[in-house]
């Protein structure tokens, strides 16, 4: 059986200290937009936004294939080197967080990839819907 591969690419944005996310998950294969979500999350940091976007990116890609690999790409460094096991999680809400992505998808199936905002236009896009929303 071949293994399905998805990329999630995930934004967030905070205004008024209202945090939102959004997501755009892709097929690798066929370069498909499998799935586009744009969330509200109300009144948290911009940390709490990448790591429920994170969240939903994994369960998406999970509920579509159980075994599929994940490449996640965030613009949030903190994320990509937390989750990547090279930093330490410090902060306990974030460090949950971290858990619960963790528990939903293999981790051995899933990487995280860091790139520049400013390339992130995807997942940028669908920020702004649910920035538009307020």
């Amino acid at each position: 059986m071949s293994q399905n591969s998805y990329k999630d690419y995930l934004n967030d944005k905070e205004f008024n200290n209202l945090c939102r996310w959004g997501l755009k998950g892709k097929s690798r294969a066929s370069n498909t937009v499998l799935i586009e979500i744009a969330e509200k999350i109300g009144i948290a940091t911009n940390n709490v936004a990448e790591y429920q976007g994170l969240i939903a990116g994994i369960r998406a890609a999970h509920e579509i294939d159980p075994n599929a690999l994940i490449e996640a790409r965030l613009d949030s460094k903190l994320v990509v080197e937390q989750m990547s096991g090279r930093w330490k999680i410090k902060n306990i809400p974030l460090a949950k967080l971290a858990m619960e992505a963790k528990k939903i998808h293999s981790p051995d199936l899933i990487t995280f990839t860091w790139i520049p905002r400013e390339e992130n236009h995807a997942a940028d896009r669908l920020v702004n819907l649910a920035l538009d929303g307020y």
